[in-house]
């Protein structure tokens, strides 16, 4: 059998024939690459320090998720910078599935607005993996404050302007962002406190070195070993391991909301049907009962959803939150 190519063969057509070989050559490895992930381990960086909430949730999921991937999923600290250090690390990363973030949103919603010169873009340098978890604040003072419910407290506040501390995991997290909705809504004013993390400032306020803070959920352990009262909670809804203790929006505090959606991230970039199958396996692992019992603990709800819901649900947490930060003239650590 003779083949279709001759010496007649007009010589443009030899040209785009030889260059289609090329084209198709190059493809191979990328979707072979793409159809054998993950084929070695698989790195989460966590951008904030050891013992928080985003570790916690991390190390929550991962191992379930090792186990679904049949490769081993490695969490690394990286903490500072109000989640920048971990975030700019992942973001300038490969974009081949292989190192991922788990982070609080705020690094996507909040950090933005309080650091002009990020050296990377979340937005742009990032796509959203999946949500793990809606993680509540929980307002929790010393054992030795004179106070009893969260009314006595704000009636406390008001009356000593300045004589109390607060402890936050830094300028801008989402407990510090909470504190500053309280001064504002409630027309109070205490010392802020930064740390680096949220575990040395529950440090902190379990030695009675701060006198409150809005707990990521970390210090319940503590609220239910009698070691911290527990006066409200700063979401829109009660917290139902706690159903008997009030929101602040109930107390008067109207439209008070500081919950953040904590989630696994990506290098721009990454595969479509990596983030796919990343998405897919995170959302079965959050349905078991043992990860949602340890993101429960932490007074979080599990929160499965689209890579598209999650990015949105950042969007409008930057709205919201950035509007108080401007008003408060927060800025970064």
């Amino acid at each position: 059998m003779r083949s279709f190519l001759t010496l007649s063969t007009p010589r443009r057509l030899l040209g785009a024939l030889a260059l289609a070989g090329v084209a198709s050559a190059l493809l191979l490895p990328a979707a072979a690459g793409a159809d054998t992930w993950p084929g070695k381990p698989i790195k989460v960086v966590v951008n904030f320090p050891a013992g928080g909430a985003a570790d916690q949730i991390a190390r929550a999921v991962t191992v379930p998720l090792q186990a679904a991937l049949g490769q081993p999923v490695v969490v690394e600290n990286r903490g500072g910078a109000g989640g920048n250090i971990g975030g700019e690390a992942v973001a300038k990363s490969p974009a081949d599935g292989y190192t991922l973030l788990m982070s609080s949103g705020g690094m996507v919603s909040v950090n933005p607005h309080l650091y002009p010169k990020m050296p990377f873009d979340p937005v742009k340098d990032l796509v959203p993996v999946a949500a793990a978890a809606r993680v509540l604040v929980f307002l929790e003072v010393r054992p030795t404050l004179p106070v009893n419910n969260i009314e006595e407290f704000l009636k406390y506040l008001k009356a000593n302007p300045g004589k109390l501390s607060f402890g936050t995991p830094g300028n801008g997290s989402s407990p510090h962002l909470a504190a500053e909705m309280l001064k504002t809504q409630a027309d109070v004013f205490a010392v802020h406190v930064p740390y680096r993390g949220a575990a040395p400032a529950m440090q902190d306020l379990l030695g009675g070195q701060v006198d409150f803070m809005f707990d990521p959920g970390i210090g319940l352990q503590h609220v239910k070993a009698g070691k911290l009262k527990l006066l409200a909670v700063g979401s829109s809804k009660r917290s139902p391991l706690f159903p008997d203790v009030p929101t602040l929006d109930e107390v008067g505090l109207k439209g008070f909301d500081a919950d953040t959606w904590f989630g696994f991230y990506a290098p721009a970039g990454t595969p479509a049907e990596v983030v796919t199958r990343l998405n897919r396996e995170i959302n079965k692992v959050l349905a078991t009962p043992a990860v949602q019992e340890r993101i429960n603990a932490l007074g979080g709800i599990p929160a499965p959803m689209s890579p598209a819901d999650f990015g949105a649900r950042a969007s409008i947490d930057s709205k919201r939150f950035g509007a108080l930060i401007k008003a408060r003239n927060i800025q970064g650590d």
